[in-house]
């Protein structure tokens, strides 16, 4: 067990390893931006070295908040691209990397940046040879943000991302467990996913009231099954969750497209039962299931 994963004593929650406005030079982290700035070294250190990264990586940074993270990144990629969304943390952000010609700054949105345009132009310009994107996650963005990661196109060969603890167990799970959602499908269908290291609620400033864990996706060549509509394969997906309690035969009724016995049928032919769950199907069954109900629709 690393250092970072051993319990904490004697540490006050509101002061996590003595950490105060001094460390932000004065700012405090928004509420309305769900900032939580990671201030232990051990966990950062575990992020670096588990994130795969070398002088032939162009990184991409999420959310570098006070640059922590940052400062360690950007002594070992190749290329370092931060982008931060508070207009007040660039000027400090500037000031800190100024000495760094691998460093960029990007003033902005990452759900609004386009990061296959990013990605092509800086592996081209600086001839770099792998991608890796690493992020604190804002809780209340963090589906969105992954979901847009794992778009076909992004470039990236692994992300690295912090997140809230229960929403990392979710993206972990195996398809087909009681810990699986639809964002597991998603994740699972594009990438590998490791466990880097846990944070506890004390390796942040301030500190929030949930724990979160640290990932690594790393992105697969081709999808992890062959389906003939992807798209509507994750309407499957989604639809089944929607009402996890219910049967599939009960829970694909959200789609609005099928009846419910197109709905059996289609079950019927990908041999799954009618009285099971969304929960209980593992990628391979859904993706037969996918296919056998667009056969149903366009026969």
């Amino acid at each position: 067990m690393s250092k970072s994963n051993k319990t904490k004593k004697n540490r006050r929650k509101d002061t996590p390893r003595g950490a105060d406005l001094r460390m932000t030079g004065g700012l405090r982290p928004s509420k309305k931006l769900g900032q939580n700035f990671l201030v232990d070294e051990e966990v950062i250190s575990e992020i670096i070295e588990g994130s795969s990264i070398d002088e032939s990586s162009l990184v991409i940074e999420i959310g570098p908040g006070m640059g922590a993270l940052t400062e360690h990144l950007v002594e070992r990629a190749g290329r370092l691209v931060a982008i931060e969304l508070d207009d007040r943390l660039i000027p400090v952000l500037r000031v800190k990397f100024f000495g760094y010609d691998n460093f960029e700054l990007i003033h902005g949105d990452i759900l609004e940046v386009d990061l296959e345009e990013l990605v092509r132009r800086e592996k081209e310009e600086y001839s770099l040879t792998n991608v890796r994107i690493v992020g604190n996650l804002p809780y209340y963005i963090t589906t969105p943000i992954i979901t847009k990661l794992l778009e076909k196109g992004t470039g990236a060969d692994s992300i690295t991302a912090m997140m809230q603890k229960e929403v990392g167990d979710r993206l972990a799970a195996e398809p087909g467990t009681k810990n699986a959602g639809a964002i597991t499908y998603q994740v699972h269908m594009y990438s590998e996913v490791f466990k880097v290291v846990d944070a506890p609620s004390d390796c942040f400033y301030p500190a929030p009231k949930v724990d979160s864990v640290v990932l690594r996706m790393d992105l697969r060549d081709e999808p992890a099954v062959k389906v003939s509509d992807e798209e509507f394969f994750f309407r499957c997906i989604k639809a089944g969750f929607m009402q996890r309690r219910k049967t599939l035969l009960n829970s694909l009724m959200t789609l609005g497209d099928f009846s419910k016995a197109e709905i059996s049928e289609a079950l019927e032919k990908a041999g799954i039962e009618t009285t099971r769950r969304a929960e209980s199907l593992d990628m391979n069954e859904f993706a037969i299931l996918a296919d056998c109900l667009k056969e149903t629709k366009n026969r």
